[in-house]
């Protein structure tokens, strides 16, 4: 049973965003694509294993996507926890195509491709530290030794060749490809007699909902780019265009002459994505192209954000739940 879904990354969305509102030649454009087109094939692995995962009996197996928890002052993260009451499965997955060399003596991961020798930071190292991170986790919360913690490495690419150095180390129970997965963790099932009790187990999952918490992560801090920098307005879902203007309570483009009604909603969601997560009556009118304060209000008002103060001093909450799509890509002008 899954308990907690697999989402975009809240990092990819913004990226996405920021990628939409900078203008054509931003010298930081290339770096923001690079970093993006990264996180992207990372969650395409991680989504991968997805389909390997419904296999385990929803009954017995618990599973979280892209859980937070905090360890001490600071946070860890984990891309997938299988949760039963025999054990708990932290796993790690990689997209990484070419060969894969594990080099034991120094740590590391040596990918070969296209003739080429790349170095990661080894992944059983970044697997072995979430696990001793979830045992700690468990500690602060008095869940003490009751269950044990494996890890696992998987591969998200069936045909990544793996290698060991040295080549006598075997590493086929800390690193695997996905198509076994669901092999491993029932080997791992059965291969242990005690089980937690319900109402520990309960707890456990109680605690996990409870303190999983998204990073929040400013992306313009992350890249240096001032706030002026951002590209403001409505674009039009046709055509992409900037900015639409509103007229008759119609954002019309003047690009390819189409209107639309609510457009001002994907520019809101990316002011939340990029500036802020609150957003006053004036704040508005100066991100959408808007004159009238009242119309401000009115566009604000109909999407039912929570808000605290009154008149002026009004300032509402962005919340958007329903968007978690990836919008690829950027405005063509």
């Amino acid at each position: 049973m899954i308990l907690k879904e697999r989402k975009i990354p809240l990092l990819i969305r913004k990226l996405e965003a920021l990628l939409r509102r900078l203008p054509p030649l931003h010298p930081k454009i290339p770096l923001i694509n690079e970093d993006l087109n990264k996180r992207i094939a990372g969650y395409k692995g991680e989504a991968s294993i997805d389909f390997h995962l419904d296999f385990l009996d929803s009954k017995g197996f618990f599973i979280f996507h892209d859980i937070r928890l905090p360890d001490g002052p600071r946070f860890f993260q984990i891309d997938t926890l299988v949760l039963t009451k025999k054990f708990a499965l932290v796993l790690e997955v990689k997209n990484i195509t070419g060969i894969l060399q594990f080099d034991t003596v120094y740590n590391q991961l040596i990918r070969t491709k296209n003739g080429e020798e790349q170095v990661f930071p080894c992944p059983i190292l970044q697997v072995n530290r979430q696990a001793s991170q979830l045992g700690n986790w468990f500690s602060a919360n008095a869940i003490n030794g009751s269950i044990p913690i494996y890890s696992i490495v998987v591969i998200s690419n069936q045909h990544t060749r793996i290698k060991v150095i040295p080549p006598h180390i075997n590493l086929s129970q800390k690193v695997i490809h996905r198509d076994t997965l669901p092999t491993k963790i029932q080997q791992i099932e059965k291969s242990i007699k005690n089980e937690i009790s319900d109402k520990l187990f309960k707890k456990i999952i109680r605690l996990l909902k409870k303190q999983n918490t998204e990073g929040e992560t400013s992306i313009l801090s992350r890249f240096q780019i001032k706030e002026s920098e951002v590209l403001t307005g409505v674009f039009c879902p046709a055509c992409n265009h900037l900015p639409l203007v509103r007229v008759n309570r119609t954002w019309h483009c003047t690009g390819c002459k189409s209107t639309h009604k609510d457009a001002h909603i994907k520019a809101l969601n990316d002011y939340n994505l990029l500036i802020g997560t609150t957003i006053t009556n004036k704040e508005s009118r100066d991100f959408l192209h808007l004159d009238s304060s009242y119309t401000a209000t009115r566009l604000l008002k109909s999407l039912n954000l929570p808000h605290t103060g009154a008149n002026k001093n009004r300032t509402y909450t962005l919340f958007f739940p329903n968007e978690n799509t990836s919008q690829q890509g950027r405005r063509n002008d």
